[in-house]
């Protein structure tokens, strides 16, 4: 594994901001766009996955960054639900939804891969240096 020395270095945040992005993109549209409470909620879900992964890796913890990414793959699992919710109101196509949840999926592999990979490793976060 290469050395990551920022957050915007790993994979599952540069996904999640892919992720974020189709959100915010599909929410500005029709109907989607007028249901201002739900409208603010997928994305405040989307948003938590980048931003819990990249406050994780700040706090300079092994430990905690592992919490964190907990928490973002929690987000990522909080973000499919509410697609279900967006389907169903017919604010996505199914094709859409299909992408999204594929895409919120494969974010959550990569973060449950990362956590493992920081379990078993002998690194520790810079607090410990």
């Amino acid at each position: 594994m290469s050395s990551i020395k920022r957050f915007e270095d790993i994979l599952g945040w540069q996904k999640a901001r892919e992720l974020t992005r189709e959100v915010y993109a599909l929410s500005r549209e029709g109907e989607f766009a007028r249901d201002f409470a739900f409208k603010d909620q997928i994305r405040s879900a989307a948003i938590s996955i980048m931003s819990n992964i990249a406050e994780g890796f700040e706090r300079g913890g092994d430990k905690e960054f592992i919490q964190f990414l907990a928490v973002a793959k929690g987000s990522s699992g909080e973000l499919r639900a509410q697609l279900y919710a967006a389907l169903d109101q017919g604010y996505l196509s199914t094709a859409q939804f299909q992408q999204l949840c594929a895409h919120s999926e494969e974010v959550s592999k990569l973060l449950a891969g990362f956590m493992d990979y920081l379990r078993q490793s002998e690194l520790r976060g810079s607090k410990f240096r």
